[in-house]
């Protein structure tokens, strides 16, 4: 499943990049995680709970810096599973940053993400739904967050 989507940060682009290539850092704006441990210069461990549907899980997943071209494209590798063992799952995902307007970037992204067990019955419409929900808090938590590193 592809999952793609795109919206504008009032942010230099150095400062931005910097801040998306620390996982302390951009992690908290994600809604529901609740650890991230750095595991060497280029993988992190999270754990992230979400609501999908009708039920609540709790992501555990590695994810690996591979490619890195400052300040406008990474991609990330990455795996995990529910810790209830409702399934399991490997992405890849795809980053790229275009200034639009001095202090105006446009961040877009793509994440091809395949999931087996209990998780995969939601199917790509619930998953993409709730891709797009996380989508809107994240880029509210990012713009908040960059607003007060000035």
């Amino acid at each position: 499943m592809i999952i793609e989507g795109g919206f504008t940060v009032k942010a230099p682009i150095e400062k931005l990049f910097d801040f998306l290539m620390k996982p302390e850092t951009v992690m908290t704006c994600i809604p529901g995680t609740e650890s991230v441990k750095i595991i060497d210069d280029s993988t992190f461990e999270c754990i992230v709970k979400q609501r999908v549907g009708i039920i609540s899980v709790k992501l555990k997943f590695v994810t690996k810096v591979v490619k890195v071209e400052k300040p406008t494209h990474a991609e990330f590798e990455g795996e995990g599973e529910d810790m209830t063992k409702l399934g399991h799952f490997k992405q890849k995902t795809s980053l790229n940053l275009k200034e639009v307007a001095p202090g105006e970037v446009e961040f877009s992204y793509a994440v091809d993400v395949a999931i087996v067990g209990k998780l995969a019955m939601f199917g790509d419409r619930v998953m993409k739904q709730k891709a797009k929900d996380t989508e809107k808090a994240f880029t509210k938590n990012l713009q908040e967050k960059l607003a007060t590193m000035v």
